[in-house]
């Protein structure tokens, strides 16, 4: 069972859901209003905002549906004290009403894929999705002990991909970092601009020190600290400068 023959034998499954209408100038100010926030006034953040930014992150797109992201909302006045610390008391940190931090989980997806897998059988899910989950997925994301299985696939794939078109990563443990910080990083900027909608405003720190932040969370191997956001309502000096971006044509390509 190859990927090709899962994904070419995938059958549309009985079921529709339409788009919503939604209006480009809304989406647009919500995206354009989104800056990175340095200092906050004392506006407390209602609990439902941050309730409703989480719900947010956690539909965002995830690779294979194995929902590698875990949002911790610290909320415990010492715990805050430390992770202040932990982002190295920056301003964003210290005067943020509420400190989010985003974790990209590299060692949940057997008990992740089993979960969707039992969820595919109970709705009558087409046998290509069933297939996906029992073949591909252990296949994919599995690497072995040592990372001997990684290296396997590193050799198959490179072969196999003289003659035709195949999926290269993940086949290490590193791949396997990537892949989950893809994930948890869609899932943070869904989490931001549901703030941003909301009327308030936030800051993703990178400033920080990964293994404190985890300590404070009580988080071991397997975790990895994607980012810490800032959210609360900016205070007067809180955007340090206007949106500075280079030129467009570095960076958009049509080919």
């Amino acid at each position: 069972m190859s990927f090709k023959d899962v994904l070419e034998g995938a059958k549309p499954a009985n079921y529709e859901e339409k788009a919503l209408l939604c209006s480009w100038d809304e989406f647009h100010k919500v995206i354009t209003s989104r800056r990175s926030v340095r200092l906050y006034d004392t506006t407390a953040v209602p609990e439902d905002v941050i309730r409703n930014a989480i719900n947010a992150g956690l539909i965002a797109p995830t690779s294979s549906n194995l929902q590698q992201t875990e949002f911790y909302w610290v909320r415990s006045g010492e715990k805050k004290a430390q992770l202040i610390q932990a982002c190295l008391n920056q301003p964003a940190a210290k005067t943020a009403q509420e400190l989010v931090v985003v974790i990209a989980r590299t060692n949940t997806w057997r008990r992740n894929a089993a979960d969707v897998l039992a969820q595919l059988r109970t709705s009558g899910a087409p046998k290509s999705a069933l297939k996906y989950y029992e073949k591909i997925v252990p296949l994919a994301y599995n690497n072995g002990p040592l990372g001997l299985f990684g290296l396997v696939k590193r050799l198959v794939f490179r072969l196999k991909g003289i003659s035709a078109p195949t999926p290269r990563e993940p086949k290490s443990f590193a791949d396997i970092r990537v892949w989950a910080h893809k994930s948890a990083a869609l899932a943070a900027e869904n989490f931001m601009l549901a703030i941003s909608a909301q009327d308030f405003d936030t800051c993703p720190m990178e400033g920080h020190d990964s293994a404190r932040v985890k300590k404070i969370l009580g988080l071991g191997c397997g975790a990895e600290v994607n980012m810490v956001i800032a959210v609360g309502r900016r205070a007067p000096g809180g955007v340090y400068g206007p949106r500075m971006r280079l030129p467009k044509e570095r960076f958009a390509f049509e080919v």
